[in-house]
C-alpha cells in the first residue's frame, strides 16, 4: 500500500518562504514520475510541479519562477521549495504521483499539508 506523507506547511507571511516534504513508501521510487498539488477553497485541486524520474521538472505558469520541485530517490522523497510567496498561492498542498500532459489525476490522497500566506 502506497503512502504519501506531507509535511513543512505553515503560516508564512506575503514575500516569505517555505519548504515542503513528502515522504513516499513505494517500491521503485526512483521510477514514478512525481507531482506537487493543491487545492484553494472552492477551487478544484491543480498541479503545481512535476519531476520525472530523470529529473526533469514542469510548473504551472503561476509560480515558474518562485517554486522548485527536487526529489532524493535515497530517501523516497519529494520537496517543494516555494519563495516569494503570496496569498493566491495559500492552499493545501499535496505530492502524488503525476503525468503530466495527460490530465490524470490520482485518485488517492494523502492528507496534504496546510499553507497560509497572510500577513
Amino acid at each position: 500500500q502506497v503512502q504519501l506523507v506531507e509535511s513543512g506547511g505553515g503560516l508564512v507571511q506575503p514575500g516569505g518562504s517555505l519548504r515542503l516534504s513528502c515522504a513516499v513508501s513505494v517500491s521503485s521510487f526512483s521510477a514514478y514520475e512525481m507531482g506537487w498539488y493543491r487545492q484553494a477553497p472552492g477551487k478544484q485541486r491543480e498541479l503545481v510541479a512535476t519531476i520525472t524520474s530523470s529529473g526533469s521538472t514542469t510548473y504551472a505558469d503561476s509560480v515558474k519562477g518562485r517554486f522548485t520541485i527536487s526529489r532524493d530517490n535515497a530517501k523516497s522523497t519529494v520537496y517543494l521549495q516555494m519563495n516569494s510567496l503570496k496569498p493566491e498561492d495559500m492552499a493545501v498542498y499535496y505530492c502524488n504521483f503525476a503525468n503530466y500532459g495527460t490530465g490524470w489525476m490520482p485518485e488517492a490522497w494523502g492528507q496534504g499539508t496546510q499553507v497560509t500566506v497572510a500577513s
